[in-house]
């Protein structure tokens, strides 16, 4: 009796078939980490070629000081930036490039070879994690993989998200399509 009580998952769970996907952004967004190039069309001076996003979420720009950007997509913070810079500048053209896209930082825990943080592409899913983790343990197990995710408005602490080691293998959606996001953490049970 006491065997079949240890290895019992902890907790509930969704499962990743029944976890809802949001849509996919038609545009990037600009976070704190990201790297801008800021070029005011014939306004050296006021060009900055290399703004990182801080903490804060602002960058500075010359004549403007610090200006808010994390949140924001690249065209969005061209219209403001030319708005903030006709009282220096008759029709300024602002063109916002993002140069680097700040690493997606996820925690690997649990029965994974070699468990810690790791900073991750754009963009990649739960077997990339496991990867950089080297791979599972012999003690894994393979229907019990999780991604811990804070979600918005969920007073009861992070959603468990549950994958199979299979479907994630063999490309099957959603779990092969599924894509971590900043703050998620995998857990392997």
């Amino acid at each position: 009796m006491l065997v079949v009580m240890a290895c019992r998952a902890h907790g509930p769970y969704v499962p990743v078939e029944e976890f809802p996907v949001p849509p996919p952004e038609t545009e990037y967004r600009i976070e704190p980490g990201d790297v801008l190039a800021v070029r005011v069309w014939n306004q050296e001076s006021m060009s900055n070629a290399h703004a990182r996003v801080r903490d804060d979420g602002k960058i500075s720009v010359p004549f403007l000081q610090d200006v808010e950007v994390a949140g924001t997509t690249p065209s969005e913070l061209s219209q403001r930036l030319q708005t903030k810079l006709k009282t220096y500048v008759v029709n300024p053209v602002v063109t916002i490039t993002v140069e680097e896209v700040r690493a997606l930082h996820v925690s690997v825990l649990g029965e994974v070879t070699k468990p810690g943080q790791y900073d991750l592409e754009h963009g990649a899913g739960v077997l990339a994690a496991l990867a950089a983790a080297s791979g599972l343990t012999d003690y894994a197990h393979r229907d019990q993989i999780f991604v811990l995710r804070n979600t918005p408005g969920e007073a009861k602490g992070p959603v468990r998200i549950r994958f199979r080691y299979s479907a994630l293998a063999s490309g099957q959606r959603p779990a092969a399509s599924f894509r971590l996001q900043p703050g998620d953490v995998v857990v392997v049970e």
